[in-house]
C-alpha cells in the first residue's frame, strides 16, 4: 500500500537568522527528488522577536508546515517552546528538529546522531578509544560530548579557554566528562584515541594555532565540526603529522536524515552523490 503522505504536498522548513547560508534545502531537495515525493523544504528567515509567533503558527497549523529544522540562534528557544522535547533535546538543552504529531509539537536534537554517523561512515572503529579530547565548550560541543559518551568512550576531556564553561558541561554530562584549561591540552591528549575541534578555529580558511598531536594514541582520529573549508588548517596539521582525519561535512549530512524521515515518511541515505553536490555548492560560494 502506498504511503498516503506522498499523495499531497508536505512542507518542511529550516529557520534561523540569518538562514540564507543554509545548505539544508539542497540536502532535502536532493532526497525529495530521489524519492519522487510531493513536498517542499524551504528556508524561513525568522528573527528572535518573531520566533515564538512562528512556532505558534506551526502548532495551530496555519503555517502549512509539518515540521522543520532550527538553526542559530533559535535552537534553545525551540526546545523551550516545544510540547514534547525528547531526552536527547532535554540533556543538550536545545533542539534542531521539530515535527507535529497528534496535535503536539515534538522536538529532538539530531546533531549527536550526525556526529557519530559521520565518524562511523568515514572511519569505522573510532569508538574503540578509552579517552577523547574535545576542544571548545560552546553550544556545538554539547551534542559532541553527548554522542561520545553514549558510544561508550570512557573519559572525555573538555579543554576550553574559560574553564568554567567546560565545568558546566562536566556537570551536565556526568562523571565521564572532565574540564581543563588550554594549558593542560598536551597532558590530556596523552594516549587519547579521538580529538574533536568544536570551536570556530580554521573556519572559512582562517589559520588555527599550531597543535602538536604526537601525544595522541597511534592511529588516533582527528575530526572537526567545521566543514568550510572541507580540510581546515587544524585537520591539515593532524594529517601532516600522520593521523587519520574526518571532515565535518558528514555531520551536516547525516543529522538531516532523521528529520526527513519524520516529515516525509522515508529514511534517506547519505551517499557520494549528495556529498559531491554539497561540495560543489561550497566551491561555488
Amino acid at each position: 500500500m502506498a504511503d498516503s503522505r506522498e499523495t499531497f504536498l508536505v512542507n518542511a522548513f529550516v529557520t534561523g537568522w540569518p538562514v540564507k547560508h543554509s545548505r539544508s534545502p539542497l540536502i532535502h531537495g536532493y532526497w525529495l527528488k530521489q524519492f519522487e515525493i510531493a513536498g517542499t523544504y524551504r528556508p524561513e528567515a525568522v528573527n528572535e522577536a518573531d520566533f515564538p509567533a512562528f512556532i505558534q503558527s506551526l502548532k495551530d497549523g496555519s503555517s502549512g508546515f509539518r515540521g522543520g529544522n532550527v538553526t542559530i540562534p533559535h535552537k534553545e528557544i525551540a526546545f523551550k517552546l516545544a510540547d514534547r522535547p525528547d531526552d536527547l533535546a532535554r540533556e543538550i538543552g536545545a533542539s534542531n528538529t521539530l515535527w507535529m504529531e497528534d496535535g503536539l509539537l515534538h522536538a529532538t536534537n539530531t546533531d549527536s546522531y550526525g556526529f557519530t554517523a559521520n565518524l562511523d561512515d568515514r572511519h569505522p572503529g573510532w569508538d574503540k578509544s578509552d579517552s577523547a579530547v574535545v576542544l571548545g565548550a560552546g553550544g556545538a560541543s554539547r551534542a559532541v560530548i553527548q554522542a561520545i559518551r553514549d558510544r561508550g568512550v570512557g573519559e572525555i576531556h573538555v579543554v576550553n579557554r574559560t574553564v568554567s564553561r567546560a565545568e558546566e558541561l562536566a556537570d551536565r554530562f556526568g562523571p565521564k566528562v572532565h574540564a581543563h584549561p588550554v594549558e593542560a591540552l598536551d597532558e590530556v591528549m596523552s594516549g587519547a584515541g579521538l580529538f574533536v575541534n568544536t570551536t570556530s578555529l580554521g573556519m572559512d580558511g582562517n589559520d588555527a594555532p599550531k597543535i602538536d598531536f604526537s601525544p595522541l594514541a597511534s592511529g588516533a582520529v582527528v575530526t572537526d565540526i567545521v566543514y568550510v573549508p572541507l580540510k581546515t588548517s587544524l585537520l591539515a596539521q593532524a594529517e601532516a603529522q600522520g593521523f587519520p582525519i574526518v571532515d565535518g561535512l558528514g555531520m551536516l549530512l547525516h543529522q538531516a536524515v532523521p528529520g526527513f524521515e519524520k516529515w516525509f515518511g522515508r529514511r534517506p541515505v547519505v551517499d557520494k552523490t549528495l556529498r559531491d553536490l554539497i561540495i560543489a555548492d561550497m566551491e561555488r560560494h
